[in-house]
Order: structure tokens, then sequence, then C-alpha cells
């Protein structure tokens, strides 16, 4: 191991030493000002939406782990390069990490009601560096205090090499000639070079020790004890019982499981949200603003309803949908209680962290079940799902009407406000397009010759499912038979029994909705307002 590397491996040790403990700084002054979630936040904001769109296709739930696990491996390779750079001039090392420490703290003040606090995690990370950084280049046997080398190369054993001339070293570097300055390098024996290994090992353990540890301090600070003591009110009017033959053999399951639904937001760390301390402000254009509290949100009267949501960027055939059992009150009764004045045609809503989307008012106030919600099939809304407080709006995507951890309400007008996606190239109003999709078989799958079932989901909240039909090969359209359903705010499930043939066979399907719209067939992604187009599987029998 030559010393070029053996330094850029100091960087690497110094930086992660300064994320760990940066991460136990956040304990206290917040997770969002822990550099990485910080920097991460930026680019979540900033990134265009050609990316976003790309990453979500890829990685799909676990984006926000890419982009933090992307963010580390980028902070390593900068970290490498600094490392090298200190052994030619330490003033540009020491550039180098007050550079990361710029970012981070520009990051960290940036964000959504951050204060000065939000700068310290950073700051100490970054200290902590430039002296991790200089004590562990000492053990790699640089001097920092010599003139810088003409090149990087570390001096030969004494008596290595030939008599004259350039020759390998022990470690593969090149010695220099005879009677040439030496650089700002120390001969280094194999104990030390021990020395050092087991040093970038010891920083680098402490360094995971403190992330780690510094991570679930802050979420022992965070909500989950409050979230345990919540006690749900009983609903005025409980959800319709599940009809019998609601569930298609092989159909995904009716009711998505907490642990199961689909998680898409911009946050790289769920707000943490006391109820103690939880507020909602309607105010806007309005003639009567309000602001209630959690108990006075518990006063008030309580719904149960079946209502599936899904992402605009679920593409055809993806599983960025679930349905689920939503407690909570009606939104249209504080609305009414508020009092939009005329011209007032957007709700928008606000997160803790500074997210917004926009609802059209008119759809709030509808008749629809549109919820202001705190529980999710039994329970308090998981942290990851918006607890204490979200939104669930039927038949609109997430992105224009499911605000997570809300806590303001600004009647508006499209006209003078664009929620958060629509300046990043996404539609201002999204109701939710007609879809379906194949559960069973999946693509690539293998059957034998005979009866082979066909079954998935199909899904038009608010309007309904009427119809879902099957196509084998490109040739006539067959009906499905349909599941029973609570609603037309939930997906339908379907199921179709298939004589199949031996041979590849390609399997298509497509649904109706209680409007008489059939789907269409006409692909499209997901900008700027849902994908469109016919799921289809490759199936084998043989």
């Amino acid at each position: 191991m030559n010393l070029l590397v053996r330094a850029g491996l100091s960087g690497v040790a110094a930086a992660g030493a300064a994320v760990g403990v940066a991460e136990v700084v956040a304990v206290w002054t917040g997770p969002l000002s822990a550099p990485l979630l910080a920097v991460g936040g930026v680019v979540v904001d900033h990134v265009p939406a050609p990316v976003k769109d790309f990453g979500v296709q890829v990685f799909g739930v676990h984006d926000k782990t890419a982009l933090i696990t992307g963010t580390a491996i980028l902070l390593a390779i900068y970290a490498y390069g600094v490392g090298v750079v200190a052994l030619r001039s330490w003033r540009w090392a020491l550039a180098g990490i007050g550079l990361f420490a710029a970012i981070g703290v520009a990051a960290a003040v940036t964000r959504h009601d951050a204060g000065a606090l939000a700068a310290v995690p950073t700051l100490v990370g970054a200290g902590l560096a430039v002296w991790v950084l200089r004590y562990l280049l000492d053990l790699a046997g640089a001097d920092l205090a010599s003139a810088p080398p003409a090149r990087m190369v570390e001096p030969a054993r004494v008596g290595a090499g030939p008599a004259a001339g350039d020759g390998p070293d022990h470690d593969g570097a090149v010695a220099p000639r005879r009677g040439a300055s030496p650089g700002p390098y120390r001969k280094i024996d194999p104990e030390s070079r021990r020395r050092f290994l087991k040093a970038c090992g010891i920083t680098a353990g402490a360094a995971l020790v403190a992330g780690v540890g510094g991570r679930l301090l802050t979420s022992r600070k965070a909500v989950t004890a409050a979230r345990k003591e919540v006690v749900l009110p009983a609903a005025r009017q409980t959800a319709p019982p599940l009809p019998a033959g609601v569930q298609a053999p092989g159909a995904t399951p009716y009711i998505s499981p907490n642990k199961d639904f689909y998680r898409i937001d911009t946050a790289l760390y769920p707000p943490q949200v006391d109820p103690a301390t939880w507020q909602l402000r309607i105010h806007g254009m309005v003639r009567n603003p309000i602001t209630i509290t959690w108990d006075q949100l518990l006063q008030r009267p309580m719904i149960e309803r079946y209502v599936t949501l899904a992402c605009v960027s679920n593409e055809v055939g993806g599983d960025l949908i679930g349905n689920a059992r939503w407690l909570g009150t009606p939104i249209n009764q504080l609305l009414e209680e508020a009092g939009p004045l005329p011209g007032a045609d957007q709700v928008v809503q606000r997160a803790v962290d500074g997210w917004t989307c926009g609802t059209p008012t008119a759809t709030l106030l509808d008749g629809r079940d549109a919820l202001l919600a705190i529980g999710m099939n039994g329970e308090p809304l998981p942290v990851n799902h918006g607890f204490p407080v979200r939104m669930v709006v039927p038949g609109l995507y997430g992105y224009v009407s499911a605000c997570k951890w809300i806590t303001e309400i600004e009647l508006s007008r499209f006209a003078d406000f664009d929620a958060y996606w629509v300046p990043r190239g996404w539609a201002q109003q999204a109701p939710i397009k007609t879809e379906s999709r194949i559960d069973t078989p999946r693509d690539g799958a293998e059957r034998s010759p005979g009866t082979v079932v066909i079954a998935g989901v199909a899904w038009a909240q608010h309007v309904g499912i009427k119809l879902v039909e099957i196509q084998i090969d490109g040739g006539a359209w067959a009906e499905a038979t349909l599941a029973a359903t609570v609603s037309s705010d939930t997906w339908r499930q379907w199921s179709y029994s298939w004589q199949a043939t031996e041979g590849k066979h390609t399997i298509r399907v497509r649904a109706t909705d209680n409007s008489g719209y059939t789907q269409t067939s006409t692909p499209a992604d997901p900008a700027p307002d849902g994908a469109t187009g016919w799921h289809s599987v490759q199936v084998s029998v043989g």
C-alpha cells in the first residue's frame, strides 16, 4: 500500500468521523441538521424532475435509501481526493474540508424552519475531520511540514533498489534518484504501517458507532412513544363490512398492511410531530380562520372509510398503490366552518417540513369522503405515513391531495400559487386514471397446460370499475369475473380462468369504469398526470 492510498484512506476515515459525530450532535439540533440528510434534502428539492422520476422508477419505495447511499459514496470519493491533495498542500486540504463544511451548513440552515443551530453538526464534524486527517497522515508517513514534492512517491527502504537510476521499491512505488530531495515523506516500517491501518479501522468503527448511535438516539427522541399512547376515538360511522368474495384468488391482498403500504414522498427522514404540540391552521381566503389542536380534533366526529391511494409516479402494472381503512374527520365540515370566499378554488395543504400540495376546493366539497385522517387500518397513523394527521382524498393522485404531517390549510387560487410538484413539470390538477394490473401470473412465469387463473386489480377511485377484460395473444377480449367491493373509492379485484395451451403467450388486461370510459391502450409516462396503457405479461406454458 503506497503513500497515495494511505493518504486517500485517511481522507475517507476523516470524513466518516465527521459524518458520525455530526449524527450525534444532530440528536440535539434536529435530524435534518445532519449533513447527509441536509444535503440529501436539498438534492431532493432541486434535482431536475426527470432525475427524480428515474429514481422512483428504478428504486421505487427505496429511492431515499438510494439517494443517501449515493451521497455517501460521492462524499467518500471527495474525501479520498482531499487526503491525496493534503500530501501536496495542507492548505488546499483545509480548503477542501472547508468546502464540505460550507455545503453542509448551507444545506442545513436553509431547510424549512431551520435556525442557526442547524449549522452546528457540520461545523463540529468538519473540525474533527481536520484533526483526524492530520493525525492519520502523520501515521501514514507524511511530513506535512516539508516542502511539496515534485511527484507523489515515497522513498524506498534504505539499501533497496539499484545502485543508480530509478527502480521499484517494496510498495511498487518508484524510488527517487540518489541525491534527490526525499520530499515530505518519512520512512515507514511495517510496524508503523500496521499502526496506521489499526488507527484507520478504529476511526471507521467509531464513525459507524457514532452514526448508528446518533440515529438511534434521534429515533428515541422521536414520537414513537407519543404514538403508542394515542387512543383512537370510536368512529361515529364505521367502515362497511367487507363483503364475501372481495378477495380474488391470486390477487394482491384487498387491504394493504401498514408495513407494506407504499411510501413516496420528499422527506428523507419522516418529520417527528408530537400530537401534544400539533395544530392545524385554516386560513387564507376564508371568512372565519380556524386553528384546532390535537385534543380538539379528537372531539370532532370521526368516520371510517376504505380508500385506495395511488402515486402519480406509478408505472403501468406498478405497485405504488395501496388500499387501507382510514379513520378521520370529514374535511368538508372544517372547510364549511372556515367559509371559503368566492374565487378560492384551491386548497393548499402544507406539511410541517414545508412541502405543499394543491387540491381543488370543489373536490373537497363535493360530498366524497375526503378525510383529515388520524388512523390507518385500526391503529394511529404510522410515522412514515403522516402521524399524527394527514389528508386522504378519494380519486386524486397523492401529490395533489395526500399531504402527510399536515399543519396548515390555506384557501387560495390556482392562478396565484403553484404547489411543490407543479413547477417541476407535473400537472396542477390530477384525477386518478382508470387502470388495471395483472398480479398473477407474473411476467416471465411458467405454467402447465390446462386451467390457469389470471387475476389482478383494477381501479378508478370515486368512479368505480364496471368491467375488466382479458386478451390472450391479441385475440378477442373476454370478460373477467369481478370480485365484490366496498365502494367506488377502492380498487376492485378480478379473475379469469384461462385454458392454457403449450407455447409462449401474451396476456393483456383493460378496465372500463362506471362512467363508460375504457382505459386507453396508448402508452404514456407517469409525467405529467399519470401513466396510461394496457398492462401485459409474457407466460410460457409447457
